[in-house]
């Protein structure tokens, strides 16, 4: 009761969290994804494009890139035009400019996992096989934007193809930052220069952005109240899930959006019990390389 008196207060006031109810431009850029698939990172390698004579950081990533589920509308309205606003919201009409950042939903349960942890959503003793059957079914999930399932399919059943949508797959800017970021640069209407691409590759990196994090977490909006000793910058690794989670684990999520996986080129368990030679390689790029090419 004292929770929505006060969600009321700050909504009527204009301090509540824009979310869904952010005011949209024309001009807008926004940089989606499901929670814990690469759009923080997305983030910082956009900023240090948009401003390359200054240090990025997390006390000013807010005013460049803001964060509509941790700013008001009032203060969104206040962030200069054309803005670029990060979003973890399922599909909506109105967002014009669109980069949608996907990732392997089985990497994706580890980190929501421990980041659930580390927000104190969820308890230290609650088992990893526990949480993903939540995950899979909708539970626990600290948001609006449904499970991994419904927030991508959202995207790419309306947008998949147009011209004003760009889909980014976080294991192919794992793997290949430049490309990808030069993929962004074009969609954008940036020159990809090779020294700017580089200096924000570098200024980006996992490891810079954790001693931010170290430094600065106390003072940014989306980490200053949480648990310091769960890092919200972890290790930014692909195929985790191949040693972390259990054969029912995996079959729970592969049963749930095997069919949206093998779309995106993530490569199901069981295809690889069946060629072994493909165990352990990165996923497969053929069926991405056709989205991209509908996406740019």
């Amino acid at each position: 009761m004292i929770y929505g008196v006060k969600f009321v207060l700050r909504y009527l006031s204009g301090l509540a969290p824009a979310g869904r109810n952010l005011a949209v431009y024309p001009d807008d850029t926004f940089i989606v994804s499901y929670p814990r698939s690469g759009n923080t990172w997305t983030r910082f390698l956009l900023a240090n494009l948009l401003r390359p004579h200054e240090p990025v950081t997390f006390l000013n990533i807010e005013e460049i890139i803001p964060d509509a589920e941790a700013l008001s509308n009032r203060r969104l309205k206040s962030v200069p035009r054309p803005r670029f606003i990060k979003t973890h919201e399922y599909f909506d009409h109105r967002y014009g400019n669109v980069i949608y950042i996907v990732r392997d939903p089985r990497d994706v349960v580890i980190s929501y996992y421990h980041f659930q942890r580390k927000y104190r959503h969820i308890p230290d003793e609650c088992p990893l096989d526990l949480y993903v059957q939540d995950f899979v079914h909708s539970r626990r999930v600290s948001g609006s934007w449904g499970n991994w399932g419904e927030n991508v399919g959202s995207w790419l059943g309306p947008r998949m193809g147009t011209p004003r949508f760009l889909l980014l797959r976080y294991e192919d800017l794992m793997a290949d930052t430049a490309a990808e970021l030069t993929r962004v640069c074009v969609f954008l209407g940036i020159h990809p220069d090779p020294g700017l691409l580089q200096r924000a590759i570098e200024n980006s990196s996992a490891e810079h952005l954790r001693e931010l994090e170290r430094v600065q977490g106390r003072e940014w909006v989306s980490t200053r109240s949480v648990r310091p000793d769960i890092p919200f910058i972890r290790t930014a690794e692909v195929g985790g899930w191949q040693t972390q989670l259990t054969p029912d684990s995996v079959r729970a999520i592969e049963s749930a959006w095997g069919d949206l996986m093998r779309r995106l080129g993530y490569r199901l368990s069981s295809e690889e019990a069946q060629s072994p030679s493909t165990a352990g390689t990165p996923p497969a790029r053929e069926p991405m390389e056709a989205l991209k090419r509908g996406s740019a």
